[in-house]
């Protein structure tokens, strides 16, 4: 990978750290649904 300009550098690492947030964003909500999900069944029993 080539970075030819200070800039370049900057918009690739910026793009790449907007994915990983997004990521971890979806992982956080994802577990958080795991975490807080209740049959409903079990609980008017």
């Amino acid at each position: 990978m080539d970075f030819f300009t200070y800039h370049d550098f900057t918009m690739y690492t910026k793009g790449a750290a907007y994915l990983l947030m997004a990521a971890t964003l979806l992982g956080i909500l994802g577990f958080w649904l795991f975490l807080t999900e209740r049959d409903e069944d079990k609980l008017i029993k």
